[in-house]
């Protein structure tokens, strides 16, 4: 596993994301009441980058056309088709600052 640097905890909010390129990778990153999550930044619907979407708890939607995920399994919470899984990744916490492994 390599670590990626995402940024200090303070700069991410509560409910909001953030993206980084991790090992050629997009991966979306969310504060859920201080709780630090990520998965893939891209749809798999269409394409979409998932930061520029809403974060509501868990419940991340996708700016495009609605498609709700589960930021803490990158699961599909709701979708009008069935599609494909996103990968989540472990987020880590040292000394306040994050970092993401893939």
């Amino acid at each position: 596993m390599t670590k990626f640097l995402v940024g200090d905890i303070s700069d991410l909010e509560d409910g909001k994301l953030i993206n980084i390129t991790a090992g050629g990778k997009e991966i979306v990153v969310g504060n859920v009441d201080g709780i630090f999550f990520a998965m893939d930044n891209i749809c798999s619907h269409a394409g979409a980058e998932l930061h520029e979407g809403t974060l509501n708890g868990k419940e991340l939607k996708c700016p495009w056309h609605g498609a709700k995920w589960d930021i803490t399994t990158g699961n599909l919470i709701w979708f009008p088709q069935n599609l494909q899984k996103l990968e989540s990744y472990k987020v880590v916490i040292e000394d306040n600052i994050l970092y993401v492994e893939t």
